[in-house]
Parts: structure tokens; sequence; C-alpha cells
């Protein structure tokens, strides 16, 4: 067959009942579609046998850590052009199968399942994660599921975070700013948030590198316990500790936060780590860190927030998300977070969204990652840098596009009732 891309495009569209968006290149060479477009190109039919197996957003997944589709050109182009087939339209199981009643739309499949042949499914790729759900936010559970993302190897992330090495949203003061002093305001402003000053202590739950930890002992003369579940995160945090002459002021400990019984602590920093603690667990994070805050002191809770659905009960878990970047991760709206941080006796004195802050950051990772493609993909494999690709450059899409937010919620645990110990002007870090 010589001409597998103008029958794809065309079998595309019957099923989708659209124009397909972007060029699509087959195995044979052949090309249809918009000649400007980015190209979607499908490598093999291992990789329609992907889709047909699956259909919908894993589906893809799978076929695009495999190597079984690629894409050239804008990736971010192509992209946003698909994300209404595939993630806005709900291109899944359900509504395939709900597609299919109609004769036009089962010829399409049809001759889709002929182009592909059919035999048994393509096993997933060996990135993918496979367990059950049924044990979900144990320490055990959590500490394998933090693993996963995190211990891929330092030098991966140095690569990708640069020499801040802060995985976070960063604080930008212009889009043509640099990461670094980006991460680095994004540090200091939480620190003024939490008001720090010197001989307090300071918890940095999820403290990654130690980036947030060295900053407020350095900057602001504060104690810092950082905890973590990552070996590898620890171990590198603590060289960076040792190297900067901190070891008096920081620890860093691999401990689970519900494990951390020597409070009373000043102040509680929580950056890019509630997202890891599941929507069962999240009243009992709210109240262990109450209860490790002496009255009177800040949480600042940094957070990525999804967007509420009119059916709460209907929300599903990101499979691609789930399967191959943050297992058993679960986002929640920023409303609920708010009610369960005062559910837990807290104040919730103030909220700032910084959406459109982890957009560039998320950019810049991107393209970080791809000025150094080969060397990143020699330290952890081909499968794992595309996942990385893939879910940074659809991530800076939702940002982009408001699927998705990232909050800064500042609350204070009120020393007497009536009292918050906050100034009548409480933004005094701007």
């Amino acid at each position: 067959m010589a001409d597998a891309a103008l029958r794809l495009k065309s079998l595309f569209e019957q099923l989708l009942g659209t124009p397909v968006p972007v060029r699509i290149r087959a195995w044979d060479g052949s090309e249809a579609g918009p000649p400007d477009a980015p190209a979607l190109v499908v490598r093999n039919r291992r990789a329609l046998r992907r889709l047909l197996w699956k259909p919908g957003e894993l589906g893809m997944a799978r076929a695009w850590v495999a190597g079984d589709l690629d894409i050239e050109g804008d990736l971010y182009a192509a992209l946003d052009a698909m994300s209404s087939l595939v993630w806005e339209r709900g291109a899944d199981a359900r509504s395939l199968a709900q597609a299919l009643r109609d004769p036009e739309v089962r010829s399409a499949a049809r001759g889709l399942v002929k182009l592909a042949g059919l035999p048994l499914p393509p096993a997933p790729p060996p990135e993918e994660v496979r367990r059950s759900r049924a044990h979900l936010h144990t320490k055990r559970t959590d500490k394998r599921a933090i693993s996963h993302h995190y211990d891929v190897g330092n030098d991966f992330y140095e690569i990708v975070l640069g020499p801040s090495m802060v995985y976070s949203c960063a604080y930008w003061e212009s889009p043509d700013g640099t990461l670094e002093d980006a991460q680095r305001d994004k540090l200091e402003l939480i620190c003024r948030k939490l008001e720090l000053t010197p001989g307090q202590r300071l918890l940095d739950v999820g403290c990654g590198w130690g980036s947030m930890a060295i900053h407020a002992a350095r900057e602001h003369g504060v104690s810092v316990v950082g905890v973590t579940l990552s070996q590898e995160q620890a171990a590198y945090a603590r060289k960076r500790v040792a190297e900067e002459g901190l070891t008096d002021k920081v620890e860093i400990r691999v401990q689970d936060y519900r494990d951390v019984t020597d409070g009373p602590y000043d102040a509680i920093s929580s950056v890019g780590m509630a997202e890891h603690v599941g929507s069962a667990r999240y009243l009992e994070y709210t109240r262990v860190l109450f209860a490790l805050l002496r009255p009177g002191g800040r949480l600042l809770n940094h957070q990525i927030a999804r967007r509420p659905w009119q059916d709460e009960s209907a929300y599903d878990i990101d499979e691609f998300i789930d399967a191959y970047v943050f297992p058993d991760g679960e986002l929640a709206p920023i409303g609920t977070t708010v009610t369960q941080l005062e559910s837990a006796g807290f104040e919730v004195r103030d909220v700032e969204a910084i959406r459109e802050h982890y957009a560039l950051t998320l950019r810049r990772w991107v393209a970080n990652l791809e000025s150094e493609w080969r060397r990143a993909v020699g330290l952890v494999g081909a499968g794992r840098a595309r996942v990385w690709r893939l879910y940074m450059a659809a991530s800076a899409l939702g940002f982009e596009r408001n699927r998705i937010g990232v909050n800064q919620v500042l609350a204070v645990k009120t020393p007497e009732p009536g009292r918050s110990g906050m100034p009548l002007r409480a933004r005094t870090w701007n």
C-alpha cells in the first residue's frame, strides 16, 4: 500500500466526524493533510493497534512513548490541534462505543482494523506503571510512587530544571527573564509570605533537591527540616547543603510527612507536594500540618489545581499522567483545597493564582530537555525522555488554556479566636 496516509486521514475523519487538523505521514512514506501543519508521524501499524486496543489518551500515550507515533514540526501546535479530538471530545472506549452505533463509523472502524492488522494487543512500554488502585496513599505505596517519578536520576533533572534544581512553578517578572531568576524569586516570595525571621524553624514538606531549604536558611537565617520520600533527592540535597556550609542550619530527612513528630514549627512550606496526597488523605494532610505548627504559625501551600466538574463524582484520573508520570497523583479544585485547610483549623488569608507562570516555566523545561536530547536519552532511555517531553509540553498548554491552574495559599494557625496575627495590609511581600 503506497497511500496509507490518505487512507488513514479518511478513516480518522470518518471516525471523528471532523477534519484531521494535522498532516499525517505514514510508515510507507506517504503524506496527507494540510501541507503547512505539523506532521503526525505514524511509524508502523503497531501504532494503530495501540489506538484500537486502547482508544483515547492512553493508547496514544503508549504509541508515543514506544516511538510508534511522533510529531514533526511545532510540538505545541500539534498537541493543541489534537487536544480537541482526544482530550476535550473524550475519545475513549465509552465514547467510541457510542459512536459505533453509526453505520459510517462502524465501516471506518473496520477499515482501520484491516489497515492495522489485529493480532494480540501490543504490550505497554516498560515505562508504564502497572498496579492496582485498591490501596492508594499508604506510606508504602506513596514511597513507591514518589520513587517512580523522582528517582529517575539527578543528572536528568539537572538537564530539565537547570542550575536552580527547583521542580515547581517559577515566578516570572517578565517572559524574557531567566529560569534561574524566576525560581529564585519564587523561593523569596514564599519566604516573604511566611514572614521568616532569623532563629525560626521551618518545615519544608516535599523538599526536593533542597533549594527552598537552602534559600530560607541562607537568606533568612532560619533552621530548616526538609523531608522527602526520594533517596536520590535527599542525597543530592545533603550534598548541596554541605557545599553551602549550612549543615548547622538545614537537616534533610528521608521521611513521610506523617512521621514528623518534632514540632512545633514556626512555618511550613509545601511546594508541589500536595498533588501526591490524594483526595482520600487530604484532610489528614492538612490536620498533620496544622498540628505541627505553633499558634500563629503560617503555612504556604503551593499546589496545582484542576477545574471543577459539574458532576464531581464523574471525575477520572488522567490516564497518561497516572500511568507514566505521577502514579496515584490527584488534582483538586482550589475551592476544595481551601475548604480542607479550613476544616483542619487553618484560617486562609491569601490565595494567589499564578497559572501563566507555570506555562512559562514548563516551556523552559521543555527547551532545556530538547537542547540536550541525546544526553537525556543516554541517561534515562528514549521512552522516559519521550514521556517527559510530552508531559511537560501538554501541561504547558493546559495552563495556557486554563484547563489547569496553580495557586499559592497562605494560611495561619490562629493563636486565639478572632486574632490572626496578620497585619491589616497583609500583602507585605509585594
